[in-house]
């Protein structure tokens, strides 16, 4: 299986060229840029992002603890897809692209894994996809990233186009489909948070008293034995 892009005439690696042929008539500022851009700065923009968004979801009035549940399983999706990612990547055994093609310019050294699927493709559309069922105004910026994320690892010279192709649709296979499940499991724990003093992480403004934290009933205090103070000297006063 490791041969999935070896002749050259294969649209996939004539992408490649041209889209790494980008790095070698760029500056070398330019390319220290992209180096960092795809390596971190992308997860740290989404990072952003999934941030923007929590602070952004948690001022719902109805739907505030299932869609803190949605963000919450943005990131753990991501990481579900990594795990699924390590037996394709045995099972295929892609070498990366810069050791079966010549003139290739790799910005970044020391790749020794398999090429096929990428990690961080598959990383931030799992991200970005767990976003986008949240919100759609944070969820286009995140899978925006996440594009420019594909665009960078190729850039870069360390995957091919299909390397990427396939980490978007392993993130996004995962993020979708075990979201039902991980919603059932996920917005009882937030709901319950939101009524909690910890209810700032899942609802917008002060948290709730004491017996309201609880989801109790506080009681009004009524009768002779409650009553204020003053009240209670007018009635002996009285007798």
């Amino acid at each position: 299986m490791a041969g999935l892009a070896l002749d050259g005439s294969n649209p996939d690696v004539s992408l490649l060229y041209d889209i790494n042929g980008l790095a070698k008539d760029a500056p070398h500022w330019f390319d220290r840029v992209m180096e960092f851009v795809g390596e971190y700065g992308i997860i740290i923009g989404l990072a952003v992002v999934l941030l923007g968004a929590w602070w952004s979801v948690r001022r719902r009035p109805k739907d505030a603890p299932s869609a803190v549940a949605g963000l919450v399983w943005a990131p753990l999706a991501a990481g579900l897809a990594l795990l699924a990612n390590i037996p394709i990547r045995e099972f295929v055994e892609r070498p990366r692209p810069f050791k079966d093609h010549q003139g290739l310019d790799v910005l970044v050294a020391g790749k020794s894994d398999f090429s096929f699927v990428s990690d961080h493709a598959t990383l931030t559309m799992a991200v970005a996809v767990g976003v986008f069922m949240v919100s759609r105004t944070y969820g286009l910026a995140a899978i925006g990233l996440a594009l420019l994320e594909g665009f960078c690892r190729v850039y870069m010279g360390v995957h091919y186009p299909t390397d990427v192709i396939g980490g978007f649709a392993l993130g996004t296979a995962v993020a979708l489909l075990l979201a039902p499940l991980a919603m059932m499991l996920l917005t009882p724990l937030t709901t319950a948070i939101a009524g909690s003093r910890a209810a700032w992480l899942v609802r917008a403004g002060k948290a709730p008293a004491a017996g309201e934290a609880a989801g109790e009933d506080v009681p009004e205090l009524s009768g002779s034995s409650r009553a204020p103070r003053s009240e209670r000297r007018h009635k002996d006063l009285a007798a």
